[in-house]
C-alpha cells in the first residue's frame, strides 16, 4: 500500500526526482492496474478532499515478489486485502475523514483529522469500516472507534479484525468481525 506521502519522502531522499515524476509514475501503475487510489473524502461535509489519494496494491503477491519478499507489514497487507475484496464486491471505496475537536491534557482545544478506512458504497448502502489487525486491549478498540463515534448518520459501522472474535455489535451499535468471516462470507457486513 502506498500512501500520498510517498512523493515527499522520494523527493528528500533524491532531490533529483519531483512530485510531478511521482505522480507520472503513480498515474502508470495505476493505468497498468499494478495499484488503485482511494479518494479522501470529509465524511462530514459530505465532500471529496483534494489531499493526496491513498494507494492500494491490485496484487500483493506480485507487491511481494517485486520487493523479494523483504517488507511483510501485517497491518498494511491486511488493509490491502480488505480494499481488494471490498472493490471485488463491487463496492465504490474512499477514505474517510472527520474533523474532530479534541483536548489535550493542558485542557486546550485542537482539530484534528480523524481517519476512517474505508467509505464504501453500493446502491443506496454505505458502510464505514475500520481495519485493526489486532485488538489487545480497550484502549486499541477506543483508538478505531473514536472516528465513529464523530460521525452522526446512521450508516453502519464495522471494524474488521484478525482476532478470532465472535461476530458481535457494541453498545454503539458497531459491527465487530473477524478478517475470515468478512472474507469467507459476503453478507457478512448486511448482519
Amino acid at each position: 500500500m502506498l500512501y500520498g506521502g510517498i512523493p515527499q519522502d522520494i523527493v528528500r531522499r533524491n532531490p533529483k526526482i519531483t512530485s510531478n515524476t511521482i505522480k507520472k509514475y503513480l498515474d502508470y501503475f495505476e493505468d497498468s492496474f499494478l495499484i488503485e487510489s482511494a479518494q479522501r473524502y470529509d465524511i462530514k461535509g459530505k465532500a471529496y478532499i483534494e489531499t493526496p489519494k491513498k494507494y492500494y496494491f491490485s496484487d500483493l503477491g506480485l507487491r511481494n515478489a517485486r520487493i523479494n519478499f523483504r517488507q511483510f507489514e501485517q497491518t498494511r497487507s491486511m488493509e490491502n486485502v480488505i480494499y481488494n475484496e471490498l472493490r471485488m464486491r463491487g463496492y465504490s471505496v474512499d477514505v474517510g475523514v472527520v474533523p474532530a475537536a479534541e483536548k489535550d491534557r493542558n485542557g486546550k482545544v485542537t482539530r484534528k483529522q480523524l481517519e476512517v478506512d474505508f467509505v464504501c458504497n453500493l446502491g443506496s448502502s454505505r458502510y464505514y469500516i475500520q481495519s485493526a489487525y489486532i485488538l489487545p486491549d480497550e484502549a486499541k478498540r477506543t483508538q478505531e472507534v473514536r472516528p465513529f463515534r464523530k460521525i452522526d448518520d446512521s450508516f453502519k459501522k464495522i471494524i474488521i479484525t484478525r482476532d478470532m472474535v465472535p461476530t458481535r455489535y457494541d453498545e454503539y451499535g458497531i459491527l465487530t468481525v473477524n478478517i475470515y468471516d468478512f472474507l469467507l462470507d459476503p453478507k457478512c457486513l448486511e448482519k
